[in-house]
C-alpha cells in the first residue's frame, strides 16, 4: 500500500464507514429522507410499548403474539432503504427495484400475521399456497442480509437450506445423507413454525436486545460516551502511554453504550489513537490497542452483547446468572490489557503528556474505588427502596419516581456549575489533560440510568427486557430536560425553548437506535435458518461425530477446532450470527465429549467459550471489520492492526480454555471468599501470562523465564491438575458395590459414575461420565428409586434398566441403546477422595515468580522518563 492509500479518513469519512457497517450507507434527504426516519422511530416506539408494563393494555393481543414477524418486517424494509444492493445503487435517493424488495419483504415476513386464523387451523403445517409464499419469504431475506451482512451469511444459510432439500441425493455422503424434505415440510418448519427464521433467536432479537441497543443509542446520544472518554484520560492520560490507558477504560465504559465494536472503534479511537501515535505507539499499535479494547467491550457485564442474551433461551438461566459467570474472565480481560499497554510504553521507553505528577499506585487505588463505590451503590440501592415499600406499599411507586426525579435535578444542579464537555482536538500543540476533579460533575447523572438497570437487572430480578425498558424510559427524560434545566440553572433566557433541542435529540437517538438494529435483526433471522436445519434433519449429531472422529476423541484437540471453526466463520459473519451457527452445531458435541473424557462440562461455560472466539470475528484478518476502522482513523495497514490486535487478544483466546477446566472462574458453586482469592489469583496468572507473552517483565525475558512464567500462568488458572498428580481426586469403587457407595455417602455429595453400552444410532460401545449427586433421603434403595436407577446385578457385572422417561438420568442416559445385544451397564465409580486444597499449589509458583521478579531487578537498568509529548 501507498502512503496515500495508508492516510487517516476525516471525520466525515470516518462517520461513513460506520455507517456503511451498522446504520446503512444510505441516507436521502427531503420527504423520503423523512419517511425512513419516521418508519425507524415507529419501530422503536412499538419495540419500547412491546417491553412495557403496559403492553397488554395498549397493544391488540395478535400484535404482541407475532411481534417477531413485525420486527422482521421493519428490519427487511429499513434493509431496503438504508443499505444500497450494489455498488454502483445511489446513495442519495432510492431505485424502485428496492421499494419493490423492501415493501414485499415486509409484507411476506407479516404472512404469518395476516393468515394467523388459516395457519392455527391447519396446525401450523403449510399448504402449498404457504409454501410458495415462504419461499419467496426466504429469497428475499436472503437478499436483505446480503445488502447488510455480505454474502457469507446468505451462502452458509443456502448451503444449509440446499441441505434439507436434496440431503437423499446419491451425490451427499453416505455418512451425512438423510430422507430428505419436501418443499410444504420444508418451508412449514422454516417460516410458518417458530424453529427456523422465527424461532428463538429472532425472539431473543425482538424481547431483549432491541432494548438494549436503544439504550445505548440514547446514552450516547445525551453525551455519555464524550464523558466516558474525558474521565479516562483525566484519570490515566498522564501516566506512561496513558493514552492507550485511557482507550482501554474508555472503550470498556463506552461497550457499555455501543453494541458495535467498529462504532466503538471510531467513537473513542478518533481522539485515542492520534495521541497514541503521539507518544511513541506506531500507526498499527494504536489502532491495534483500540481494536482489542472496543471488541471486549462485548464481553463486559451488565450490558454485554446480543450473543448473551440468546444464551439466557439457549441454556435455559437467567441473564443475572449470565452476566455473574461472565464477570470475571471480563475484568481480567480488561486488566490485562492496560498491562499489556503499560508493557509496550514501558519497552519502548515512551514519554508522559501533560505536566500532572501522579504516583502509579495512587492513580490505580482511585480507578478501584471509583468502581467499587459504583457498585455498592448499586447493591446499596435496594436498602432505602426496600424501606420506602415497606413504609408505603401503596404508593411506593410514586415516591420512588419522586425520589429519582429529585436526584437527577440535583445532579444537572452539579453538571450545571460547570461548562458543557466538548470534543478535544488530538492535534493541539498542545494536549490540556481533563482535571477529574473539576469534570466528574458534569455527567454524574449519566450513571443513573446504568444504576437503574443494574437495580432491576441484580436486585430486584426483572427480565432484562423490562430492566432495558426502564432505564431507557428514565433516558427519555433526560434527553428531553437536560438541556433546558442546565440553561435555567445557568440562568440563561432560552431554558423553556431547549426543550425543542431535547425532544430532537430523543427523536434522532431512537431513529439511530432502529438503524443499528436492522443488522442484528437480520443476522438472528437468518441464522434461524441453520437452526432450523439442524432441528430438522438431525445434522448436529452427525457433525458431533464426524467432529468426534477428527479430534480423537480429545477435548482439547475438539476445542481447538470449535475454536478454528469460530474464527473461520468470522471471517463473513457478524458476532451474533457466529454464536447461533457455532453454539447449534458444537455446543452438545464439547459437552458430550467432555462426559465422555470424564469432565463434567457445564453447558455456560461452553457457551462463552464459543462467545469469546466469536468476537474475535471483529479482529481476525483479513476481514476483521474493527481493524479496518482503527487502520481508517489511524492511517495504518489494516492487515497488520489486525494481526497485532489479534496478538493483544492472546489473553481472550486463552481465557476461554482456563474456564472450561476450571469453572472456578467462571464462580460456578464457589463462596464469597473463594471468589475473591479466585479473582486476585486469577488477576496475578492473567498478568504474568501477558508478561510472557510480551517477552517483559520487569526487563526483557529470557527464554526460560518466559517459559517459566507460562507455566506459573498454567499453575495459578489451574491448580488443580498439578495437585491431582500428587494425590489423585478420586477413589474407585467396583461397580457390583455401587448400591452400597449410594447408601453410604453423605447427602450433597457426589459419585463419578462412568455407564457403558451400545450408541443409540451407531450400535458401537461407548462411555459416558455421569455425576450422581446423592439425594437427602434415608436407605440405598430409595435414594436410587430418587434418582432413577434401575439396577440388574449380574455377578461383578452392575447392569442398567432404561431409566424413566423425563428423569435428569433418562435425560443423560438417551444416547444409548438399553434394548442391544450388548448391555448398558457401570462400568466405574469414584468418590471424591481426600485431598490437600488446590490451592497449595499457588505458594511454589509464587515463589518461583518471586525468584525470577529477583533476577530480573539486578539486571535492569534504570530506564530514564520520556520528555512530555
Amino acid at each position: 500500500m501507498t502512503s496515500k492509500e495508508n492516510r487517516a479518513l476525516s471525520e466525515q469519512e470516518l462517520q461513513e464507514l460506520v455507517a456503511a457497517s451498522d446504520s446503512g450507507a444510505r441516507s436521502p434527504t427531503g420527504p423520503i429522507g423523512t419517511f425512513i426516519a419516521a418508519v425507524a422511530l415507529i419501530w422503536s416506539v412499538f419495540q419500547v410499548l412491546l417491553a412495557s408494563p403496559v403492553a397488554p393494555y395498549v397493544l391488540p393481543g395478535d400484535l404482541i403474539n407475532n411481534s417477531r414477524q413485525i420486527h422482521l418486517a421493519f428490519a427487511i424494509f429499513l434493509a431496503a432503504m438504508a443499505y444500497p444492493l450494489f455498488k454502483s445503487s445511489p446513495r442519495d435517493r432510492i431505485p424502485l427495484y428496492d421499494w419493490a424488495l423492501g415493501i414485499a419483504g415486509a409484507l411476506l415476513a407479516l404472512y404469518g400475521y395476516f393468515f394467523y386464523e388459516k395457519i392455527v387451523g391447519n396446525g401450523g403445517l403449510a399448504d402449498d399456497m404457504d409454501a410458495y409464499f415462504a419461499l419467496a419469504g426466504l429469497i428475499l431475506l436472503f437478499i436483505a442480509s446480503y445488502r447488510v451482512l455480505g454474502p457469507v451469511m446468505v451462502i452458509l444459510a443456502v448451503v444449509f437450506l440446499c441441505y434439507v432439500f436434496f440431503g437423499s441425493s446419491e451425490v451427499v455422503p453416505d455418512q451425512i445423507r438423510w430422507a430428505g424434505a419436501s418443499l410444504r415440510k420444508a418451508m412449514s418448519h422454516m417460516w410458518i413454525t417458530s424453529e427456523g427464521v422465527f424461532g428463538i433467536a429472532l425472539g431473543v432479537s425482538t424481547k431483549f436486545v432491541f432494548l438494549f441497543v436503544l439504550f445505548g443509542a440514547l446514552l450516547d446520544k445525551a453525551g455519555a460516551g464524550n464523558y466516558f472518554i474525558k474521565m479516562a484520560f483525566g484519570a490515566l492520560g498522564h501516566l506512561r502511554g496513558g493514552p492507550a490507558k485511557a482507550a482501554v477504560v474508555g472503550s470498556a465504559a463506552t461497550g457499555l453504550i455501543s453494541g458495535s465494536s467498529i462504532a466503538n472503534v471510531v467513537t473513542t479511537g478518533t481522539f485515542t489513537i492520534p495521541l497514541m501515535k503521539r507518544v511513541g505507539f506506531s500507526a498499527e499499535k494504536a489502532g491495534s490497542v483500540e481494536v482489542a479494547s472496543s471488541v471486549n467491550g462485548q464481553i463486559m457485564p451488565p450490558v454485554m452483547g446480543a450473543a448473551a442474551f440468546l444464551m439466557v433461551e439457549y441454556v435455559g438461566i437467567s441473564y443475572v446468572e449470565v452476566i455473574t459467570h461472565a464477570f470475571l474472565p471480563a475484568i481480567i480481560s480488561y486488566i490485562a490489557l492496560v498491562y499489556i499497554v503499560h508493557l509496550e510504553a514501558v519497552k519502548n521507553n515512551m514519554p508522559t503528556i501533560g505536566n500532572k505528577v501522579v504516583k502509579l499506585l495512587n492513580t490505580i487505588l482511585g480507578m478501584f474505588g471509583f468502581f467499587a463505590g459504583f457498585a455498592l451503590l448499586c447493591y446499596a440501592t435496594q436498602y432505602p427502596v426496600a424501606a420506602i415499600v415497606s413504609l408505603f406499599p401503596e404508593g411506593s411507586g410514586w415516591i420512588l419516581s419522586i425520589l429519582l426525579a429529585l436526584i437527577y435535578i440535583g445532579l444537572v444542579y452539579l453538571a450545571a456549575q460547570t461548562p458543557d464537555l466538548e470534543p478535544d482536538d488530538p492535534a493541539a500543540e498542545v494536549v490540556e489533560l481533563p482535571d477529574v476533579a473539576k469534570i466528574y460533575k458534569s455527567g454524574l447523572y449519566y450513571l443513573l440510568p446504568i444504576i437503574v438497570l443494574v437495580y432491576f437487572l441484580m436486585i430486584e430480578r426483572k427480565s432484562p427486557g423490562l430492566s432495558a425498558f426502564w432505564a431507557t424510559f428514565l433516558l427519555f427524560g433526560i434527553l428531553l430536560t437536560q438541556k433546558t434545566l442546565k440553561a435555567m440553572f445557568r440562568g440563561e433566557d432560552n431554558a423553556i425553548s431547549r426543550l425543542k433541542d431535547g425532544l430532537v435529540d430523543l427523536v434522532e437517538g431512537m431513529i439511530d437506535g432502529a438503524r443499528n438494529m436492522i443488522g442484528i435483526g437480520l443476522a438472528t433471522a437468518t441464522a434461524g435458518i441453520i437452526v432450523g436445519t439442524v432441528s430438522l434433519t438431525g445434522i448436529g449429531q452427525v457433525m458431533a461425530d464426524f467432529v468426534e472422529f477428527l479430534s480423537g476423541g480429545n477435548l482439547i484437540l475438539m476445542l481447538i477446532f470449535v475454536a478454528i471453526l469460530s474464527l473461520i466463520l468470522g471471517m463473513g459473519l457478524p458476532t451474533t450470527a457466529n454464536y447461533i451457527v457455532v453454539s447449534s452445531l458444537m455446543v452438545a458435541v464439547v459437552v458430550e465429549l467432555g462426559a465422555q473424557s470424564g469432565l463434567i462440562v457445564p453447558l455456560i461455560a461452553v457457551h462463552l467459550f464459543v462467545f469469546y472466539f466469536g468476537i474475535m470475528a471483529d479482529v481476525t484478518p483479513p476481514v476483521g471489520l474493527a481493524s479496518f476502522a482503527a487502520a481508517a482513523v489511524s492511517g495504518g495497514d489494516a492487515i497488520r492492526t489486525g494481526f497485532t490486535a489479534f496478538f493483544y487478544s492472546l489473553r481472550t483466546v486463552a481465557l476461554p480454555f482456563v474456564f472450561i477446566f476450571n469453572t472456578d472462574l467462571l464462580l460456578i458453586d464457589v463462596t464469597w471468599t473463594q471468589g475473591i482469592i479466585v479473582f486476585i489469583v486469577a488477576t496475578i496468572g492473567i498478568l504474568i501470562f501477558t508478561a510472557a507473552t510480551m517477552g517483559w517483565f520487569l526487563t526483557r525475558n529470557r527464554i526460560w523465564e518466559t517459559v517459566a512464567m507460562l507455566l506459573i500462568a498454567f499453575a495459578l488458572f489451574r491448580p488443580g491438575f498439578f495437585m491431582n498428580q500428587i494425590q489423585p481426586p478420586y477413589e474407585t469403587i467396583a461397580p457390583a458395590q455401587f448400591a452400597e457407595a449410594v447408601g453410604a455417602a453423605k447427602p450433597g455429595s457426589q459419585l463419578r459414575t462412568v455407564i457403558s453400552g451400545p450408541d443409540f444410532d451407531t450400535l458401537e460401545v461407548k462411555e459416558v461420565t455421569v455425576p450422581v449427586t446423592v439425594p437427602d433421603v434415608e436407605g440405598a434403595e430409595a435414594r436410587l428409586d430418587a434418582l432413577g436407577f434401575m439396577l440388574v446385578p449380574e455377578g461383578d457385572e452392575m447392569r442398567l434398566d432404561e431409566p424413566m422417561f423425563g428423569s435428569d438420568l433418562g435425560t443423560a442416559l438417551e444416547s444409548f441403546d438399553f434394548y442391544g445385544d450388548e448391555p448398558v451397564q457401570i462400568a466405574s465409580v469414584q468418590a471424591a477422595a481426600d485431598q490437600m486444597p488446590k490451592e497449595l499449589i499457588f505458594i511454589p509458583a509464587l515463589l518461583l515468580l518471586g525468584l525470577i521478579a529477583l533476577l530480573q531487578s539486578r539486571r535492569s537498568k534504570r530506564i530514564p522518563q520520556g520528555e512530555p509529548a
